[in-house]
Order: C-alpha cells, then sequence, then structure tokens
C-alpha cells in the first residue's frame, strides 16, 4: 500500500508542476509558445478552451495531490 501511494504521490507531483508550467501568467510563460502556435492554427477561442482546460486539469490534479499525501501521511509509518 505505501508504495502505491508513493507512486501515485510522485505521479500527481509530477503532472501539477507540467500543468502549472504550461499555464499562461502574466508575462505568457511557456503557454505562450504553445497558445500562440494554437491561436495561429485554429483562432483565439481554440486557444481560451485550452487555457480552461489546464485550469480544470490543474484543480484535479491539485486536490488528487493533496488527498493522496493525506492518506501518505496516515498510512505510511
Amino acid at each position: 500500500m505505501d508504495i502505491f501511494l508513493k507512486v501515485m504521490l510522485l505521479v500527481f507531483s509530477v503532472g501539477l508542476i507540467a500543468v502549472v508550467l504550461l499555464q499562461k501568467g502574466k508575462s505568457a510563460g511557456l503557454s505562450g509558445a504553445i497558445s500562440g502556435g494554437a491561436e495561429h492554427l485554429f483562432g483565439k477561442s481554440k486557444a481560451r478552451g485550452m487555457e480552461l482546460v489546464l485550469q480544470r486539469v490543474t484543480v484535479g490534479l491539485a486536490a488528487g495531490f493533496f488527498i493522496t499525501a493525506i492518506l501518505a501521511a496516515v498510512f505510511i509509518d
């Protein structure tokens, strides 16, 4: 059980870091290159949709991370 929780915690951690880095910040960040290309190919509405998807994935990964961290703290000695 503890190995499973540790692996899941690692997966949520890496996923959360990756998704946060892909989001657009005040200076456009890493997502500027990705969404800039998406705006060129699909128009601005698709790029805004991508930001919404990234926000929802971030919330899901953060919730999973916190739940897994709490479970790991309770079950791992």
